[in-house]
């Protein structure tokens, strides 16, 4: 197991390598400025911004809400986030010359996703509930 182990980390480090290298010798400076910038915004927005209010509410939602619905929440939580962040630019910084984008109104999509996502992990919730609920001292 261990030589399986050094053999994919040594393809690994390899492959990172070889994407660094094209990295640098096909793209201009002022584009690896602008990535450099860019991804450092978004660490700095993950830590000064979304990790706080995700701790926050799990500290209140942990306080204020049943185990169930709170195990619920946060799939939910974690899904819509994901999907949500991924969303951003053609939810609001869709710009009708981008060729990449496909002619469909996004909004309706994504409020429509996460319409399935609520359902979805609600209707687990109850079952989860029920079977809890069913599984008492005289239960299963």
């Amino acid at each position: 197991m261990r030589a399986t182990r050094g053999v994919v980390g040594a393809v690994g480090v390899v492959v990172g390598l070889y994407g660094a290298w094209l990295l640098l010798s096909r793209t201009d400076t002022d584009q690896l400025v602008s990535a450099v910038l860019w991804l450092g915004g978004g660490v700095v927005l993950h830590d000064a911004v979304l990790a706080p209010v995700v701790v926050v509410a799990g500290v209140v939602a942990a306080r204020a809400l049943p185990g169930t619905v709170r195990a619920s929440l946060a799939v939910v939580a974690v899904v819509l986030g994901s999907l949500t962040l991924l969303s951003l630019p053609v939810l609001f910084g869709r710009e009708p010359a981008n060729p990449t984008l496909l002619d469909r109104d996004y909004t309706t999509g994504w409020l429509l996703v996460a319409s399935i996502v609520v359902v979805v992990v609600a209707c687990g919730t109850l079952v989860l509930e029920r079977r809890r609920r069913g599984a008492g001292p005289g239960g299963r």
